[in-house]
C-alpha cells in the first residue's frame, strides 16, 4: 500500500495525537512477560498479535486491549477526517518503533519477526525507520 510523502507526514501527526502505544496501555504482567518474549507482538495494522501458544487470560488481555484501540482509532480518525485504518496504520508506525529488542513484530501479512539490535524495516507508508 502506497502513500504519498504528505500522508506519511499527516499519518505520523496523526499518531502523535493519539497519546496512546502498545506500551503505554495499562497490562498484567504475564501480558508484559509475553511481549518481552516475544509470545505476543505488534503489528503493522496497529493491533496486538498472539505470535505463539499462551495463557487463556493473556489472549482475552490481548483482545481486549485490541477492541480498546479500535475505538481510540475510531475516534481519532473520525477528528482527523480519515480512515480508521490509516489512524491504526499511524499509531503503529510509532509502536513499531519502540520496539525493545527480543519482542516480536509482523508486517503486513508478513512472517512474524523479533527486533534485534538494529532498526527494523517499517512499512512504506512510514516517514522515517525505526
Amino acid at each position: 500500500m502506497a502513500k504519498s510523502r504528505w500522508l506519511a507526514a499527516a499519518m505520523l501527526a496523526l499518531a502523535g495525537g493519539m497519546g496512546m502505544s502498545g506500551a503505554a496501555m495499562a497490562q498484567s504482567a504475564d501480558l508484559a512477560a509475553a511481549l518481552s518474549s516475544g509470545a505476543v507482538g505488534e503489528q503493522a495494522d496497529g493491533y496486538m498479535g498472539v505470535v505463539t501458544s499462551v495463557s487463556a487470560p493473556v489472549r482475552k488481555e490481548v483482545e481486549s486491549i485490541n477492541i480498546k484501540r479500535r475505538q481510540a482509532y475510531t475516534d481519532l480518525a473520525g477528528k482527523r477526517g480519515v480512515t480508521v485504518q490509516d489512524a491504526a496504520a499511524a499509531t503503529a508506525c510509532q509502536t513499531l518503533t519502540r520496539l525493545k529488542a527480543g519482542q516480536a513484530y509482523r508486517i503486513g501479512g508478513g512472517a512474524w519477526q523479533k527486533k534485534g539490535s538494529s532498526a527494523i524495516a517499517l512499512p512504506a507508508y512510514c516517514a522515517s525507520g525505526g
